[in-house]
């Protein structure tokens, strides 16, 4: 079944696609992953001849899952379920990845563009009311190949970028208009924090702010349709970590001075010590009822009205 979009909702990636710039631009990230720089990592490794990146991915394809999502923000999921395309390996690489067997270890089977092209289709075909692609940075080229096909065999769902934050300004400007929905997380504010928790990744809080300014500019801020469900904006995500390790108020702030103060901001509150963070002491632990308090308090306080917080 298919669901109920607007009528006067129409991806960007359609009309690129009608334009036969949707093409064009696969084939651009295509190229850039011919010696690899598609992600602030800018490994140089030559992907398409079979060389894995620092994010262990070659130009083979492999995806961990297709399904309908009920986990995903509420405007997101709808009765229908968000439509999520799990890929295999990330270039973060963070030490508490609750996704990690996916992730670092790269759980997953090999697939092809035109198949995933497909995945998106039958996601629409279940009556999921967007493509959620969830770590695609590596894939980027493969996403935007594959959307070309399905959306010239009726995809017409809202295209969900979710991504760890550390984005290249210069990829997501190959991605304007072709992305509806940007769905990033913002995990540091400290480079010693990304340094220590994500395999050195020191520029991510600098590479993180340009690019959520450049999403911004792109599909602006994120509210619901009257139907309850976003079709278009951006919604960022943090963490709330033990002992101040992401840098909550710093994030809150910057996102309150440098951004529109309706700026969609989900403070999550699910941290758990996953993968190898029982070697870090001060990761080691859930968060505290204060300490996720503290946040909301302080988001309230620089004037954010646009907040997500969890268990009410």
């Amino acid at each position: 079944m298919k669901p109920d979009i607007p009528k006067s909702f129409v991806p960007g990636y359609v009309k690129l696609h009608e334009s036969g710039v949707l093409k064009n631009r696969g084939e651009i990230l295509w190229a850039i992953m011919e010696n690899c720089r598609l992600c602030p990592r800018e490994c140089d490794k030559k992907r398409t001849e079979g060389e894995k990146g620092i994010c262990q991915a070659s130009d083979q394809l492999v995806i961990s899952s297709h399904h309908a999502h009920y986990g995903e923000e509420e405007p997101l999921v709808g009765t229908g379920g968000s439509g999520t395309i799990f890929f295999s390996h990330c270039s973060l690489r963070c030490v508490f990845c609750i996704n990690w067997e996916i992730s670092i270890e790269g759980q997953g089977f090999k697939s092809s563009v035109r198949q995933l092209a497909n995945m998106m289709l039958d996601l629409q075909e279940r009556g999921c009311h967007n493509i959620n692609v969830v770590t695609p940075t590596h894939y980027a080229p493969h996403i935007v190949l594959a959307l070309d096909i399905a959306a010239g065999k009726g995809l017409r769902l809202p295209l969900v970028y979710n991504t760890c934050g550390w984005e290249r300004v210069d990829i997501l400007q190959l991605l304007d208009g072709i992305v509806d929905i940007y769905l990033p997380d913002f995990k540091y504010f400290d480079p010693k924090m990304a340094h220590k928790y994500s395999e050195e990744a020191d520029v991510y809080p600098e590479r993180t702010k340009a690019a959520l300014l450049e999403m911004n500019r792109q599909v602006g801020t994120a509210h619901p349709a009257p139907d309850g469900h976003m079709y278009r904006g951006l919604m960022i995500r943090h963490l709330v970590m033990p002992n101040n390790v992401s840098g909550t108020k710093e994030v809150i702030d910057w996102i309150a001075n440098n951004l529109p103060k309706d700026t969609y901001l989900n403070l999550m509150s699910q941290y758990r010590p996953m993968h190898k963070a029982y070697k870090y002491p001060k990761i080691a632990r859930l968060i505290t009822v204060a300490e996720y308090r503290a946040a909301i308090q302080h988001a309230v306080r620089a004037g954010l009205t646009n907040l997500e917080i969890q268990g009410g």
